[in-house]
């Protein structure tokens, strides 16, 4: 039987839209009030999707306490209370988009998971703006 759990989790993080090689009205222009040298912030809700096969044994896809401790260890203890641009490799030259954040996620999951499993994240920047890969 194939079928999709999913996990809910959330962060808060502080970053600025911004590209080095632009000038500052350009940045200004593209990047709005997202790319003040002060930063700003979020609070990020997320969305982990895991689909597969259920184990014909446990009747488990997978154990929520395990999904649960990999969310929290591999993505809230990583990016919560962070400043994306400063204080994560991840997002040291690469801009910190919801769309970047949502795919870096993904790969992280997808890598600590494994093959297994099918992963889809879903990142809520705001209530009203999210973004989802894979789309």
């Amino acid at each position: 039987m194939r079928i999709s759990v999913y996990r809910k989790a959330h962060f808060n993080a502080a970053h600025r839209l911004h590209v080095d090689s632009w000038t500052e009205e350009q940045n200004k222009k593209v990047f709005g009030l997202c790319n003040s040298s002060n930063f700003h912030g979020h609070n990020y809700d997320l969305e982990v999707r895991v689909t597969g096969e259920v184990d014909p044994i446990t009747g488990m896809l997978i154990d929520l306490k395990v999904l649960k401790d990999v969310i929290k260890e591999q993505i809230e203890d990583r990016f919560d209370h962070k400043n994306l641009n400063l204080d994560t490799e991840e997002f040291k030259t690469l801009n910190p988009t919801a769309e970047n954040i949502c795919y870096v996620i993904w790969q992280i999951l997808s890598a600590k998971l494994g093959e297994q499993y099918e992963i889809g994240v879903k990142l809520f920047e705001t209530p009203r703006n999210f973004v989802e890969y894979p789309a």
